[in-house]
């Protein structure tokens, strides 16, 4: 029993050195040309210098242009104000949104809370950009500024709370850079992929990938409706939260 034993250990270790010998004479069978491509050749974009944008990038709202912007609700011009090069929402008004319909992108914005004074919580700073009009990434002030850390800044709302709070100081801008994969539906409606999202926040990645579970209502649980390219909206929460330098690419 032992010599047969002997016998299959040494078949198998023979069986291995003779497949390692046999892998650097296979992979020199390879003609490298065999795995490499040339077309299509990705165009060229010009990244961005400092605040400037990449040279193929949608430009929302330059500090002055407002017409790629229409209500949330009703029609015609936006009730948000512009003021030294800022663009400020002035309460009560309502949230706007992108005229043009967007899915899978990379979005870049701006954004500086109001003066805390004796507001807290959900009170200060409060607003959101909505990918597709109805996925919340939160804008809040996280400056000392306790709340349910799935609804803070840098969270997806109700859903994931941020990795870390990225946030500097109120009155200072921050900068959100969100990459965002849009759901995909089959032709039933249901989900064939769901929403993903990284979310870096003053150059700190604080949503790494996250799969979305649906919608981020604020009572009740995530859902998915059937949708296809949407505005994004920034949201009136009733304080005056300031943006600048909106960007997006097509992805």
């Amino acid at each position: 029993m032992k010599k047969v034993i002997y016998l299959f250990v040494s078949l198998g270790t023979s069986v291995c050195f003779l497949a390692q010998a046999q892998q650097p004479q296979q992979a020199q069978q390879w003609d490298p040309r065999s795995t490499e491509w040339y077309y299509p050749v990705p165009p060229k974009v010009a990244p961005g210098q400092g605040t400037k944008p990449p040279s193929d990038a949608i430009i929302l709202f330059d500090g002055k242009d407002t017409t790629k912007w229409e209500p949330q609700r009703g029609e015609g011009p936006i009730a948000w104000k512009v003021q030294n090069g800022s663009l400020v929402i002035v309460p009560g008004k309502g949230g706007i949104r992108t005229k043009e319909y967007f899915g899978d992108c990379q979005l870049h914005v701006e954004f500086k809370s109001p003066p805390a004074e004796n507001y807290d919580g959900q009170n200060r700073g409060n607003s959101a950009i909505m990918m597709h009009s109805r996925y919340e990434i939160q804008i809040l002030d996280g400056d000392n500024n306790p709340t349910y850390v799935n609804g803070m800044v840098g969270s997806i709302y109700k859903q994931s709370a941020p990795l870390v709070n990225a946030y500097t100081k109120n009155g200072e801008w921050q900068v959100y850079d969100i990459y965002w994969k849009a759901p995909v539906f089959n032709i039933d409606g249901s989900v064939q992929s769901p929403a993903m999202a990284t979310v870096v926040l003053n150059g700190i990645v604080v949503q790494n990938n996250y799969i979305l579970k649906g919608t981020t209502p604020y009572t009740g649980l995530p859902k998915y409706t059937a949708h296809g390219r949407l505005p994004i909206s920034l949201q009136d929460h009733g304080t005056a939260t300031e943006f600048r330098n909106i960007w997006i690419r097509n992805l």
